[in-house]
């Protein structure tokens, strides 16, 4: 994409951005600073209504639903301290939800459930029984105020994902990889409607640059259907009478057909809300512009905050240059 200067940009578009704002969100202080000044950093889209709300009316709106999902980026800070807030929403209402996490599988359930017995607030001695130093996912300081915000409250925590050994049988043998109850219970066998298939097909290619083989396309994207799948199981299966909240990616948290729209497949009239944590983009500055953004028509969120961005290297860059290797 040709980037246009980001004044140029702004100019341009404030006539359009203004008549959906109100009044300046209030003073935070933030952790990352790129494009900090775009004029929708800290603002909050109501996608359903249409338009801007402050942040108690979001903090309102997480209290009734039984399942609040939290997508993220996962390594931006800003990202995390905000879904710590969101959890505090719940707490500070009485509400005592299950916390349920992507970046750990249902294999490690014992672990947190063992860590917790010993140490019920202590987040670090968590991460160390599951050993999140070796797990891949970002530093967990960066996830620590989540954690703290759950334990503080003493609310269950949940292991929701599948481990990353079955998502690899998945995408080398299909479906029958997973033992047949748990396979039904996910619906991985029910025909999928092509444009979405198609979509997220899509949204791998680009995802991966461009770089990965055709064929892996529709086996990497049943992988992705499971892991949505077992999630919303998770949650169904292990939650509280107060619901859940899930932290996530942002892809999992898209209603069209994220872990909301398994939620939904399993279990009629469930009041799910889901809530992403975007990054300002210069070349866009109204909440529609983002729809492109993530791939879809419209935005397929129930609520998006928006936050400066992290600056990064050329995601595709590596892996252009390791293809380019015999």
């Amino acid at each position: 994409m040709t980037r246009i200067p980001f004044g140029l940009v702004l100019a341009l578009s404030l006539g359009c951005a203004s008549r959906q704002q109100p009044s300046p969100p209030p003073a935070r202080e933030w952790a990352t600073t790129l494009y900090r000044d775009h004029p929708l950093v800290g603002r909050i889209w109501d996608v359903a209504g249409g338009r801007f709300v402050d942040e108690s009316a979001l903090r309102a709106a997480v209290v009734p639903a039984r399942f609040v999902l939290l997508g993220e980026r996962h390594d931006h800070p800003d990202h995390h301290r905000l879904q710590a807030e969101l959890v505090r929403a719940r707490t500070d209402a009485g509400q005592h939800p299950a916390l349920a996490f992507e970046m750990l599988d249902v294999t490690q359930q014992p672990a947190v459930d063992a860590a917790l017995k010993a140490h019920p607030e202590d987040a670090e001695g968590l991460a160390k029984a599951v050993d999140w130093a070796k797990s891949g996912w970002p530093a967990f300081s960066l996830y620590a105020p989540v954690f703290a915000a759950g334990l503080q409250a003493h609310l269950p925590i949940v292991a929701a994902n599948l481990p990353r050994a079955q998502v690899r049988e998945l995408v080398m043998k299909g479906p029958e990889a997973l033992p047949s109850d748990l396979r039904s219970r996910l619906g991985l066998e029910a025909p999928v409607p092509e444009a979405e298939a198609k979509a997220v097909r899509e949204e791998l290619d680009r995802s991966h640059c461009g770089q990965l083989p055709q064929e892996m396309l529709e086996p990497m994207a049943l992988a992705q259907r499971a892991r949505d799948a077992m999630m919303a199981d998770r949650l169904l299966e292990t939650v509280p009478a107060d619901g859940a909240v899930l932290i996530t990616g942002n892809g999992h948290v898209r209603n069209d057909r994220g872990v909301p729209a398994h939620l939904e497949r399993r279990v009629k009239d469930v009041t799910v809300l889901s809530v992403a944590l975007l990054e300002v983009s210069p070349e866009a500055l109204n909440p529609q512009d983002y729809a492109a953004v993530v791939g879809a028509t419209t935005l397929p969120y129930d609520y998006v905050w928006f936050t400066p961005a992290m600056p990064e290297d050329d995601p595709c860059k590596a892996l252009r240059e390791r293809n380019k290797k015999p």
